[in-house]
């Protein structure tokens, strides 16, 4: 994944509450075995509408999106997180956020940022007064920059970890990767191992 330490962009509103998981990327979408390729199908129930946010032509490259209460409530797919990102957002802005939303939102490189109410009715006005205002999320400094609207907000110190230096939880492990050889090396021959790619385990695997 990009480091992902200030980013600066357009931001389109969603007004709309309790938007869950199925409502970001429908389950007959999740069939696909990729972790790309779904940008055409996020809120694929809401884009018949020719008026919905996304589908108006000043949405394009707008890479922030700031919605209400509880947003990515729902199930615990990670297709919403990737139909989010595969669109163009890197920051999801709310009022609150489903707890496992959250967390898929922090492993998979989407900035996911709880502000007040007021906070966010704030960026709501001054969207509405200047769609094309740039905002800036500083992840550094943990601070929310739209203009006249400014303020803190607070991100997990793992989650802001990983994000600040572009990680996801396989590299994080490989970091660990002297280590886990040390260990290995100093593991009793007696023990038993695994070869995963061994077909005779396979085949008892599946049996």
């Amino acid at each position: 994944m990009r480091p992902l330490t200030e980013h600066v962009g357009r931001a389109i509103v969603l007004r709309r509450s309790n938007v869950d998981t199925d409502q970001i990327i429908p389950a007959e979408y999740c069939k696909r075995l990729t972790k790309s390729g779904y940008a055409d199908v996020l809120f694929a129930g809401w884009r018949s509408d020719p008026d919905f946010v996304l589908d108006r032509p000043g949405s394009a490259g707008a890479s922030i999106l700031v919605a209400e209460h509880n947003f990515g409530t729902g199930s615990s797919r990670e297709h919403a997180v990737w139909a989010l990102r595969d669109w163009g957002f890197a920051v999801v802005v709310a009022t609150s956020f489903g707890d496992i939303f959250r967390r898929n939102a922090f492993k998979n490189g989407l900035l996911a940022v709880e502000l007040p109410a007021d906070v966010v009715g704030g960026l709501y006005a001054a969207i509405d007064h200047d769609p094309r205002l740039p905002i800036t999320v500083d992840l550094r400094h943990c601070e929310i920059r739209a203009g006249r609207v400014r303020h803190d907000f607070s991100v997990d110190a793992r989650a802001r970890r990983l994000l600040l230096d572009g990680l996801d939880e396989i590299a994080v492990t490989l970091e660990r990767d002297d280590a886990i050889s040390t260990y290995e090396r100093a593991r009793a021959y007696w023990l038993p191992t695994v070869r995963p790619s061994d077909p005779v385990l396979i085949g008892e695997a599946r049996s």
